[in-house]
């Protein structure tokens, strides 16, 4: 029983994990592009127009948009707060979804003369803004890279009024620090040449070959520009996803292999119980091997039934908690109100082969002690 109760907590935990780890994927699937292209050193990349033309035009290229981005400072009356300002172009939508995720106002980012922009919820909290009851517009400062006296301070920023048009709310990371606007008034803002970019944002059809199509790109724009996947941008999350998952694991495994002291148990007072039936069994032939493999093997069903059970015990949880939410998320403050579930084969495989592992462990010793005892059947 209590195999089976380790092996469902495993397989429920695991499922829960693989649940937030595909939701907080998909947020950063919708801001972060499928490749970035940046520059090997430096903050900015020039991409001539043929350049840009031949990109788009790559196979297994769906679309790309040019970024700039750079920090600035955002104020609105007597709040200010430092943002991260990401100018894009037209085709951004296409590339990424940050769109989907607006919770107030539109999704309109202005022109050079007349520039608006989407910020984030923790911003819009920051600097006490309401993008439906704006009357007046907000200051942003943006460095100037001309300037040399005043360097480091809003005296030596350019300043430009803007009105703010939505806000969206993707993940606290992203909502405390991005500001949205169009990459013309960005780049009037920093002086930068038409050519001048500080990266373009690329999407890639699914159902083509991710290397073949990076190592075209490559060819294309030379060595002068770094090619970053979605992972590549964000593999310390990836990375501390993995290692979390592989914690829990571990920390289950010895949790598991307390339990399996039961079995351990078990064989030893069964070995006791049939001492004379393991000396019948000696006097009819039987070697030491045989004993050993008689309670070896007991001791393996015991485990495999208990970690089947525990396995089918966690499927019906977490199908009805991905059907019909049983288990609410409490707080109030996330993107849903439940605990995602998502059941992988692969950690069904997983935690069966450990049951076996520590089952086959466990049972070596009552049955090793079964086949070395020798017993006589007159006392």
């Amino acid at each position: 029983m209590a195999i089976a109760v380790v092996v469902a907590a495993l397989i429920i935990v695991f499922s829960v994990f693989n649940g937030f780890e595909d939701l907080v994927k998909g947020l950063y699937a919708d801001f972060y592009s499928d490749l970035r292209v940046m520059p090997v050193t430096g903050k900015t990349i020039t991409l001539t127009p043929t350049q840009i033309s031949q990109l788009r035009h790559t196979k297994g290229v769906v679309a790309i948009s040019l970024v700039t981005e750079e920090k600035a400072v955002l104020v609105n009356g007597d709040l200010q707060g430092i943002v991260t300002v990401k100018g894009v172009d037209s085709n951004q939508n296409l590339v990424t979804n940050v769109n989907n995720h607006l919770i107030r106002g539109k999704y309109s980012l202005g022109t050079t003369e007349k520039p608006e922009i989407v910020m984030g919820v923790g911003i819009e909290n920051a600097v006490s803004a309401d993008v439906e009851k704006t009357i007046y517009p907000m200051t942003l400062y943006m460095p100037n890279r001309n300037e040399t006296e005043h360097l480091g301070s809003i005296d030596g920023m350019n300043s430009f009024q803007v009105n703010a048009s939505g806000t969206f709310m993707v993940q606290e990371e992203f909502d405390n620090k991005y500001v949205f606007t169009n990459i013309d008034f960005v780049k009037y803002m920093l002086d930068m040449k038409q050519d001048e970019y500080s990266f373009c944002e690329v999407k890639l059809d699914s159902t083509q070959n991710e290397n073949r199509i990076i190592n075209e790109i490559h060819l294309l724009l030379g060595d002068g520009y770094k090619l970053k996947t979605r992972y590549q941008q964000n593999q310390s999350l990836y990375s501390a996803m993995q290692i979390e998952k592989w914690v829990i694991y571990g920390v289950t495994c010895l949790i598991l292999i307390v339990a399996a002291f039961n079995i351990v148990g078990a064989l030893t007072m069964l070995v006791l119980e049939k001492q004379k039936d393991i000396a019948v069994l000696v006097a009819m032939g039987a070697n030491e091997g045989i004993i050993q493999q008689i309670f070896l093997f007991e001791g393996i069903l015991l485990s495999l039934v208990g970690g089947s059970i525990g396995i089918a015990f966690a499927t019906l949880i977490c199908f009805f908690q991905d059907k019909f939410h049983i288990i609410p998320l409490s707080g109030g403050s996330f993107l849903i109100n439940y605990y995602p579930v998502k059941m992988m084969v692969s950690d069904f495989v997983l935690v069966f082969f450990t049951v076996f592992v520590i089952a086959l462990g466990a049972s070596w010793f009552p049955a090793r002690k079964a086949g070395k005892d020798r017993i006589e059947l007159k006392s």
